[in-house]
This record gives C-alpha cells, structure tokens and sequence, in this order.
C-alpha cells in the first residue's frame, strides 16, 4: 500500500468510526421546545474525547487492514482468491 493510499483508507475508517462514536453518552435537554418539541443539540458532547476515542479505534482498525492488504491471504494475484490462469 503506498503512502497516499493509506492516508486515504486511514481517513476513510476515521470518518466511519466518528460517526458510529458520536452518538455515545450524548442527553438531549429535557425540556425542549414547548411549541415544536424539538430538544436540540446535547448539552455536553465531548467532541475532543470522541475525537481521541475515534483516533484510537480508527489505528487499531487501521492496523489491521493494512495487515491484510499486504498479506497473501486476501489476495487476487495469488492463493485461493486467485484468478485462475488462461
């Protein structure tokens, strides 16, 4: 994998990941709006902290896919996802 290519697929997981993280510990407000009803934002995001658990998660998973990727196990060019030969 080159360089641009992992920044790519790193950028790709975070993106993912931050978007299944996000909604973790998040209160809407218990009020809300009396009229339409709507609660808002949540009080208390903690984006730094999701920022920081989205990065860890995001390495790990990152890992692990480049490891497969410059494996022979899951490849098309050899082993037993191999095309086969005309």
């Amino acid at each position: 994998m080159s360089l641009v290519s992992g920044v790519v697929v790193y950028f790709l997981i975070w993106w993912v990941v931050l978007f299944a993280v996000l909604p973790f510990g998040t209160r809407p407000e218990a009020e809300g709006d009396p009229e339409s009803g709507w609660r808002g934002t949540p009080q208390a995001p903690r984006l730094w902290r999701k920022a920081a658990v989205t990065t860890l998660v995001s390495s790990v998973i990152f890992v692990f896919v480049f490891l497969l990727i410059d494996s022979d196990w899951l490849s098309f060019r050899t082993g037993w996802l191999a095309l086969p030969e005309k």
